[in-house]
């Protein structure tokens, strides 16, 4: 049966009917003859141009119409239902409806051949688009669509049975390739010295160093001039290092040097984010119209980084994808998807008006097929660790702020999941902001937490997810003020700046110049209440910066400040030291926590460059760049190892010893370099008199002749004589009174 459907795919459906009509009328069974087999007699061509007619002459006596070749934008819908005449209608206009929701079917171009004998369709047809493009989105989007509970489709391009066709009934063994190892990607993990690398970007070249903190310099790995055409960034776990360009972007690795690993098109590239697991990828452009009156259209895609494929794409109006009281570039926040589900990236979410829609990155599709609902929602974010969602709202006129967890069945199996996100409405008649929970499977409200006459609420999450921080903006009694306060959530124990993996954060507050610094602590001893440990008093800053492993915290006056810095210690509560960086913009910690750079970049028209300090507050070395527009640390993956083991590992006194002796043969070694670079200078020095003494010697003949033989290089031709010059500087007189002895 697939055979005989087979041949009706090799004739146009026109040549088909005109040939069954005329073998109705002169009583021939058409289906017994091989169409393909018949010639005409010799001599004989009754007005058909045969093959072998003179091409020119053909081409000189009529114009040819053009000619498709090929049938790239046909596709064939294979398992319809097979259905009587009356229902031929009904069954095209329903494939009509399916298959040009993606595009336009050609005119003439649907054909759904009938059987005669029964009088019924086949249980397929044929549909015509313009182009092989359209042909291709309609099989992507057709094929596998449950078109009832008995029949899926299955589409594929017409010219792809002519491939089928030439597949061997017999099978062969594939050929086998000789293993050929690829780039290894990690490599610079296993780095000796322990090093970490960073890049800039300054003016046209972009540069890759490591950070030999111990010789007290940098070490270039790799430079490249025009690598980017707007901006570079390192992937989460710094696997890739991504490079942006007018066509789209390229992601780079490799072991030594930074080769591309993979292309990605997307004209017109504007931003880009990676998942945190670095599976995916999503790009970002925005097209404002020549027209006021026409739609801001923007264009998110979203790749599978390691095949470069395209897994799902959305386009449309700013508008759809924003709310009024969140607006990032372009009149859309950044970044628009919010990544969650751990170090698979099972889910990522986005906000719209008044809902959050959350995607499962398995099929890229809603889950339950719907969004959450949430009034006047206007922000969110994931948990750091578990799939949780923080999210505030637009406050209301005395609002309140409810905290609650609930869950919600995604499906899917039941996956543990968080999501917490601030909601607003629904417990009053007027909007009230409420931070939620929601966690899969089941609805369950852990807390409740009212604040009233709230202007504003922000959160803030731990690195390790344990602790929430909301912080909120409340009305004074005259209404004319605000004042800021925090409510803390103990996550991890259901009881519902954060030191990362710690137990403590830091406050600037105050209203004069120099602010106080106040830290506290979520767990004091013996109780569970939040401890207060000290208060720095009137410092010159208005940032702080954890160490990305805790206990050290930096303290920056930046901007107005001049680059104030204060390295302090949180353990013992003491500053450590004091420096400065003037005119620095940014502070930058290393995934180690050992350094922290501090940069001018390209903000500042002078000072331009980089000072590399350890985290007690020494500084190392430092590096002009003229025009420095970026400089990025390259993230660490997390630790395979138990907390337990890096416990072990992480024992100072166990290996004290042996990074001393490091120290020490590191220290030595500058000491050797110092000798040898000054033993090279002496060289250098006794070569450069050498070779001026050797032209004097060529050039003595010459100047004897211009001076008549007077020997005038001698050294005997001068005496030397020795005079010794007294000068009196000035004369004092001091009277001293004196007794005589008697």
């Amino acid at each position: 049966m697939v055979e005989a459907q087979l041949g009706f795919y090799h004739h146009p459906p026109q040549l088909m009917d005109g040939l069954e009509a005329r073998a109705r009328e002169l009583g021939i069974d058409i289906s017994s003859l091989d169409l393909d087999a018949i010639t005409l007699p010799a001599g004989e061509d009754y007005d058909i141009p045969s093959d072998d007619d003179d091409d020119d002459e053909i081409l000189q006596n009529e114009d040819l119409p053009e000619v498709e070749i090929g049938f790239a934008n046909t596709i064939v819908v294979d398992n319809l239902p097979v259905v009587p005449p009356e229902k031929f209608e009904r069954l095209g206009d329903i494939i009509r409806k399916i298959f040009s929701c993606t595009s336009a079917i050609k005119e003439g171009g649907f054909w759904m051949p009938v059987n005669e004998d029964t009088n019924m369709t086949y249980g397929y047809c044929f549909i015509e688009y313009n182009t092989p493009q359209e042909a291709q989105l309609a099989r992507k989007i057709g094929n596998g669509f449950n078109f009832d509970k008995s029949h899926k489709l299955v589409v594929n391009i017409f010219d792809d049975f002519e491939r089928y066709m030439k597949v061997p009934d017999e099978s062969t063994a594939a050929e086998t390739k000789p293993y050929t190892p690829g780039e290894n990607q990690h490599k610079w993990l296993t780095d000796e010295k322990a090093r970490d690398q960073f890049v800039m970007r300054a003016g046209t070249y972009t540069e890759v160093y490591w950070n030999d903190a111990r010789q007290l310099r940098s070490e270039l790995i790799y430079q490249r001039q025009f690598w980017t055409d707007s901006f570079i960034q390192w992937s989460p776990l710094g696997t890739y290092l991504a490079t942006v360009h007018r066509q789209g972007l390229q992601v780079w690795g490799g072991e030594d040097k930074f080769v591309r690993l993979m292309r990605f098109a997307h004209p017109q590239v504007e931003h880009i984010d990676f998942s945190p697991g670095e599976r995916f990828l999503v790009t970002y452009s925005s097209h404002k119209p020549s027209n006021p009156r026409d739609t801001h259209k923007v264009v998110l895609n979203i790749f599978y980084v390691r095949t470069g494929k395209l897994m799902r794409d959305f386009k449309g109006s700013a508008d759809v994808f924003t709310t009024a009281e969140n607006i990032g570039f372009s009149g859309v926040p950044w970044p628009c998807f919010r990544w969650g589900g751990g170090k698979g990236d099972k889910y990522f979410a986005r906000l719209g008006k008044n809902i959050i829609s959350i995607y499962e990155t398995d099929s890229f599709s809603l889950i339950d097929k719907k969004s959450l609902k949430i009034e006047n929602v206007v922000d969110f974010c994931w948990s750091p660790t578990d799939p949780m969602i923080r999210g505030h709202p637009k406050p209301a006129r005395n609002p309140r702020v409810r905290v609650q967890k609930c869950t919600r069945g995604f499906g899917r199996g039941r996956v543990f999941s968080n999501l917490a996100g601030l909601l607003a409405g629904g417990f009053s008649p007027n909007p009230h902001p409420h931070p939620c929970l929601v966690q899969i499977p089941g609805k369950e409200e852990l807390r409740q937490k009212n604040l009233f006459s709230v202007s504003d609420c922000k959160m803030y999450w731990q690195s390790n997810g344990e602790y929430l921080a909301v912080q909120f903006d409340r009305y004074t009694k005259t209404k004319k003020s605000t004042y800021t306060g925090f409510e803390l959530f103990r996550i991890k124990e259901r009881d519902i700046p954060i030191e990362p993996k710690g137990h403590r954060f830091a406050v600037i507050h105050g209203d004069g110049p120099r602010p106080d610094i106040s830290f506290y602590c979520m767990q004091a001893a013996n109780t569970s209440r939040v401890s207060k440990l000290t208060t720095l008093k009137s410092r010159e800053a208005n940032a702080l910066y954890w160490c990305p492993t805790g206990h050290f915290i930096l303290i920056a006056g930046l901007k107005g400040f001049s680059g104030k810095l204060e390295f302090y210690n949180v353990d013992e509560l003491e500053t450590m030291a004091t420096g400065d960086h003037f005119m620095a913009t940014d502070i930058k910690w290393d995934p180690t926590g050992r350094y922290v750079a501090t940069v001018v970049t390209a903000v500042h028209e002078m000072e331009n460059g980089f000072q590399i300090w350890s985290f007690s507050g020494n500084l190392l070395y430092k590096l002009s760049k003229d025009h420095l527009y970026q400089f990025s640390w390259r993230p660490r993956p997390p630790a395979l190892l138990a907390p337990v083991k890096v416990e072990e590992i992480t024992n100072l006194k166990k290996y004290r010893k042996k990074y001393e002796q490091e120290d020490r043969d590191a220290s030595n070694q500058m000491t050797e370099q110092e000798l040898m670079k000054r033993t090279q200078l002496e060289e250098e020095w006794a070569a450069w008199v050498a070779k001026w003494k050797q032209l004097n010697e060529e050039d003595r003949a010459h100047r004897m002749e211009l001076i008549d033989g007077e020997a005038c290089d001698e050294e005997e031709g001068y005496e030397a004589k020795e005079v010794e010059v007294e000068e009196v500087v000035g004369v004092t007189e001091e009277v001293l009174a004196f007794e005589l002895d008697h």
